[in-house]
């Protein structure tokens, strides 16, 4: 390894990729804050400091001697996540992602994924407080776009099976992670690799069931067409983006429970809990969902939603619905590139692990393997040392000793 090669960079970006401050590396690894900062800033370590800080980050080594040579621009990054989320399990999600993006990138150039197909969308509304009227012509904007996306993928209005498989065929590319707090539901990211834009959208893992993974895709995809990409959200207020969460919410409930075919669903029984719990298994959406777009559409009254939305409470199923149980994505579009490229024998394990360290994405395969969310071990490398040790065939001595012990 180059000592001359230390780049600061990346040690800042391995530090904030496990969601630790400067502070709890220090006291890690035992090395000043003050030292870690210089270094993260320019200085360059002795090597058995490099070693130290790399075992406590859980980095190879070589990867902070090494440059980025990916060309992925990474710009905007939509959260939804709870207001007590923090900005350090923020920016660790979004450089993770930000791998995602280069292994994609890497990836690309083996195989054909799936051009982005989204049809041209101008939404006209604002991020501003509306009264009444307002709100009503901006629900409306959004219940024509939903619409339009639904005939653009050649859907019809009926309940959407799989909305993974359904963003991956029209190239948004998705991807599990796990966070730490639990604070964050999913978030999407724009970047821009080789000239065109690529959309990812990465919903959280665990314990939440498909009704509320859907309606975390749907929200995202919400995002990306219908809100600017090409400024900072820092530069808004807190205001503006509640508005903006608003609108990504409105735009889930219209896709996944379009007007027409789920007001035809509900009109028989649209306050029977009961008849909702039935119909969640048809439209993969939550109780509540279903209950909030009824009442949007006006199946229910203000006093009707307020009174089943008490019941829903008095039962407990506020967090847990009946029949919720966690939901797994699918195997997703990573895993089909990386599964023809194994079984066609272009790369394996250990030459696609090699790859990735080329351009600067030297991870342990168990963070690749969970950052595109592969099966577990699909980039185990065996080994393909020679076996030098072989059995014996058993002596005279050992079979005849055998023999006699049968005899006996």
């Amino acid at each position: 390894m180059d000592r001359n090669g230390f780049r600061g960079e990346r040690l800042k970006n391995a530090r904030l990729f496990r969601g630790i401050t400067l502070s709890e590396l220090a006291e890690r690894t035992g090395i000043s804050k003050q030292s870690i900062s210089q270094y993260e800033n320019g200085s360059t370590p002795d090597i058995q400091r490099v070693i130290v800080m790399a075992h406590e980050l859980e980095f190879p080594p070589e990867y902070f001697l090494q440059e980025d040579s990916c060309k992925t621009v990474t710009e905007v990054t939509y959260f939804r996540s709870l207001a007590t989320a923090t900005k350090m399990s923020r920016t660790s999600q979004s450089i993770k992602l930000e791998y995602v993006a280069k292994m994609f990138e890497i990836l690309a150039q083996y195989v054909s994924f799936p051009t982005l197909n989204l049809p041209e969308v101008e939404f006209t509304g604002s991020d501003d407080e509306f009264d009444d009227a307002g709100q009503k012509a901006m629900q409306e904007e959004i219940e024509s776009i939903a619409l339009k996306v639904r005939e653009h993928w050649h859907l019809d209005l009926a309940p959407i099976k799989d909305i993974q498989l359904i963003l991956e065929e029209n190239g948004i590319i998705v991807t599990g992670f796990d966070t730490k707090d639990g604070k964050i539901d999913a978030f999407s990211q724009r970047t821009l690799i080789d000239d065109g834009d690529v959309f990812f959208v990465a919903v959280a893992l665990g314990e939440k069931p498909k009704g509320r993974i859907f309606f975390d895709m749907a929200h995202e995809l919400g995002h990306i067409l219908l809100h600017p990409w090409s400024e900072s959200l820092d530069l808004i207020s807190k205001e503006e983006f509640k508005m903006r969460e608003t609108q990504a919410n409105m735009f889930a409930s219209a896709f996944l429970l379009p007007r027409e075919s789920f007001l035809q669903e509900i009109q028989a029984y649209p306050t029977d809990l009961n008849y909702y719990l039935h119909l969640k298994k048809r439209w993969n959406c939550s109780m509540q969902a279903m209950i909030y777009r009824a009442h949007q559409l006006g199946a229910i009254t203000d006093n009707q939603y307020q009174y089943m939305m008490r019941q829903v409470s008095k039962k407990g199923w506020r967090t847990k619905e009946p029949g919720d149980t966690p939901y797994f994505l699918n195997e997703n579009i990573f895993q089909g590139a990386i599964d023809v490229l194994f079984e066609a024998e272009y790369l394996n394990p250990a030459t696609l692990l090699r790859l990735f360290k080329k351009y600067g994405v030297t991870l342990y395969a168990q963070d690749i393997e969970e950052l595109l969310h592969l099966r577990k071990d699909t980039l185990k490398v065996e080994s393909d040392s020679p076996r030098i040790i072989q059995l014996k065939r058993p002596t005279m001595e050992v079979n005849n000793a055998e023999s006699k012990k049968q005899e006996d």
